[in-house]
């Protein structure tokens, strides 16, 4: 199953359909009260606006399964809420909140044409965004005297830098030095094999668990 994906940022456009003006703007959210914070700002905001439609797709937590809402608020049933949320689902956006702001042009678009509009303003919002990857990464460690550090540092960020991982702070004591390297799955073997290279076989890579990390895609 792909991994989902989520907001590297907050994003918002406009898209204008047969005068009606349809505001959609996505946020990265944790959590429902957020959501709902972030809703009450949209309407102290467009007082004026005839709808403020929303969809939200919560990721699945320790405390909580994945959360899955809509609100087609005052729409006809199933016109905008619902399409907004399929238009998130399809995209494999999880932890995100979309608010389309309507104001009405004086033409009824109809059951269709709500629906075609509401997901298109979704679906434009999400191609403007810059998003990110959400994978499980393994926490890879590398132990060695203090006296090698500064060889072990540079080759494991050579490394690094060529596969996209994330090489965390140097942690000591009085008698060695630990590395820690963010990478996928697939990589550990690749890094395992170039630190025997580097080493010349006297430092190993240890598997120290697994992290849920946000990557660029």
């Amino acid at each position: 199953m792909p991994d989902p994906l989520v907001l590297a940022a907050d994003v918002e456009t406009e898209l204008i359909e047969k005068r009606s003006r349809f505001l959609t703007r996505l946020h990265r959210v944790e959590e429902v009260a957020q959501a709902d914070a972030l809703l009450r700002t949209a309407r102290a905001q467009h007082p004026d606006a005839r709808h403020h439609c929303t969809a939200l797709v919560l990721d699945e937590t320790a405390e909580r399964a994945e959360m899955n809402r809509s609100n087609d608020d005052g729409e006809p049933a199933g016109t905008a809420g619902m399409p907004m949320l399929q238009s998130l689902l399809q995209a494999r956006l999880v932890d995100t909140f979309a608010i389309v702001i309507r104001y009405f042009g004086g033409v009824k678009l109809g059951a269709g044409g709500l629906v075609r509009a509401y997901t298109a303003g979704v679906e434009q919002a999400v191609a403007a965004a810059t998003l990110r990857r959400r994978t499980e990464l393994v926490v890879a460690r590398i132990e060695v005297p203090p006296a090698e550090v500064g060889i072990a540092e540079n080759a494991v960020r050579i490394w690094a830098a060529a596969h996209g991982a994330t090489v965390e702070p140097t942690h000591y004591s009085a008698r060695s030095a630990v590395l820690s390297v963010l990478v996928t799955p697939t990589d550990l073997a690749e890094l395992r094999a170039d630190t025997a290279r580097w080493s010349s076989g006297r430092h190993q890579v240890e598997e120290a668990g697994r992290r849920t990390a946000d990557v660029p895609l």
